[in-house]
């Protein structure tokens, strides 16, 4: 298990340093790398493999359409300045933004749900875990190839 961690920080570290012109097989890789992760944290059965991925992918898929559109939104209405907003601007787009975090909400309480049928409960809370675990061991490696 701890070969495994090594090698799977290893790899997060080489492909953080990986050049910017090479951004989508970067994200290709830190995809495959959280999967094995995840995977290697919830210990799925086949069956449960089977079901499981289809809707997770769906699921992240959806949560980064979700938040691509709200940065666009938000870059789009911000060009310049926060502080070249006047008031109503300001309150529709705080309105559009929360708006996108329920959906992402919602997004996230649905997946749950559909997890539900066929994973047990300690599963799916082993799932938010990894997804914070991994979550900031890639920031960390990210942010020690900053500091050298």
């Amino acid at each position: 298990m701890k070969n495994i961690h090594c090698l799977l920080f290893l790899l997060i570290a080489i492909t953080v340093q990986a050049q910017p012109a090479r951004f989508k097989e970067k994200k290709e890789q830190i995809r495959a790398l959280k999967t094995a992760y995840i995977s290697t944290a919830l210990s799925l059965t086949t069956e449960e493999s089977v079901k499981f991925w289809p809707l997770y992918n769906a699921f992240e898929d959806k949560q980064r359409d979700i938040k691509l559109d709200k940065w666009k939104r938000y870059i789009d209405n911000t060009e310049g300045n926060l502080d070249e907003l006047n008031t109503k601007e300001a309150t529709a787009l705080l309105t559009k933004m929360e708006m996108d975090e329920d959906l992402m909400y919602q997004n996230r309480k649905k997946f749950i749900q559909s997890l539900k049928e066929f994973l047990p409960a300690i599963k799916i809370l082993k799932l938010k875990k990894a997804e914070d675990q991994f979550n900031q061991k890639l920031l960390q490696q990210f942010r020690n190839k900053k500091e050298h």
